[in-house]
């Protein structure tokens, strides 16, 4: 059966809200994608992703995996960038020269890109550049790097290329907070993405599953339900800022690296705090952000804290939330339920 596309169209208050707030010239529409064989898992809708998911949609799925692949998977605003950075630097030993002076982008390319905005018809598309050729068509820029490719995505398991289930590369996926990934999603989305509503009609859409890869629980069981593959690493973002040295001794184990001394342990968290990253201008993504900017306090990271949401989100914000994680996890199985629940709670899964 093949993966399934249905268009989004008005007549819902999210989709009227999606159509209106969240349409730009690099992104005119959304679909509903379903899985191939699946009827969108949890909720039953299908993923949210731009229509021009469905120019890709085959070439990723025929796409040639390596069994020396190294991927991060996780739900926007997660720690994605945080955790490419961390596997980048255990997997190449250390060599944090070449990490600060190497675009991320470039050295650990996100595969979804081009189904993510349009590059096509821009002035600068024939000038052939690494950073050109991978905007044209990140699927395809994949195939020219070298190995072991470093391989970002944020698409769910059951769109991933057919290959990961016969190559087995390594696979770490990073999850967080959902009221937390919502309120950085919205900042995000307004600076990058073309988002024009407010805060209020974004928390809506997220309810709604009506962000780009939604739903967010579909996504994270999708990933959850391979927890304990051999070639499947499971992180949390609350983890990561609890204990990094303890996260980076993992990472290491899960990628048969020998394990860092006290020295270079430190000498990588240090690289890997909040303000180093922020300052770093190979994962900072300034030279994209500068040119949007309408005020001094937006940047691509953020704060980089836990339960900021409690500083943004109104008390009606919270309860819908609280409402719609229960609704959620009332439908797993008890024991994915509980562990969500737990992780919600405590930060660790």
């Amino acid at each position: 059966m093949a993966t399934r596309f249905e268009e989004v169209v008005g007549g819902t208050k999210a989709n009227d809200i999606l159509l209106k707030d969240f349409t730009t010239s690099f992104r005119p529409g959304y679909g509903r994608v379903f899985p191939r064989g699946t009827g969108g898992k949890l909720s039953g809708k299908g993923y949210l992703l731009p229509t021009f998911f469905s120019d890709f949609e085959k070439q990723i799925r025929e796409m040639e995996v390596k069994s020396d692949d190294v991927w991060v998977a996780s739900y926007p605003k997660t720690g994605t960038t945080w955790t490419q950075e961390m596997v980048w630097c255990i997997c190449n030993d250390m060599d944090l020269e070449r990490a600060k002076s190497t675009l991320i982008r470039l050295r650990f390319p996100f595969m979804d890109f081009s189904f993510m905005t349009n590059f096509r018809g821009d002035p600068n598309e024939d000038v052939k550049t690494p950073e050109n050729e991978f905007m044209k068509n990140s699927v395809a820029f994949l195939s020219t790097l070298e190995s072991p490719r470093f391989i970002k995505t944020h698409l769910p398991w059951d769109l991933l290329p057919e290959q990961l289930k016969s190559k087995k590369p390594k696979i770490v996926y990073i999850a967080r907070n959902p009221k937390d990934s919502c309120v950085s999603y919205f900042h995000h989305c307004r600076l990058l993405e073309g988002y024009k509503g407010s805060f209020a009609d974004f928390v809506h859409l997220f309810l709604e599953d009506s962000v780009s890869y939604s739903p967010f629980w579909d996504h994270v069981y999708s990933y959850w339900e391979h927890r304990d593959d051999s070639n499947v690493l499971f992180l949390t973002y609350e983890e990561m800022k609890k204990d990094l040295p303890s996260v980076i001794r993992r990472v290491s184990k899960f990628m048969g690296k020998e394990q860092l001394n006290e020295e270079d342990l430190k000498v990588l968290c240090d690289h890997l705090s909040f303000k180093s990253m922020k300052s770093n201008n190979a994962v900072n993504y300034e030279h994209i952000v500068k040119p949007k900017r309408n005020s001094a306090d937006q940047h691509f990271m953020r704060k980089g804290e836990v339960d900021s949401w409690k500083e943004e989100m109104s008390p009606e914000d919270i309860e819908h939330f609280d409402a719609w994680i229960e609704k959620n996890l009332s439908g797993l199985d008890s024991h994915a339920g509980d562990s969500f629940r737990k992780w919600l709670a405590t930060g660790k899964l």
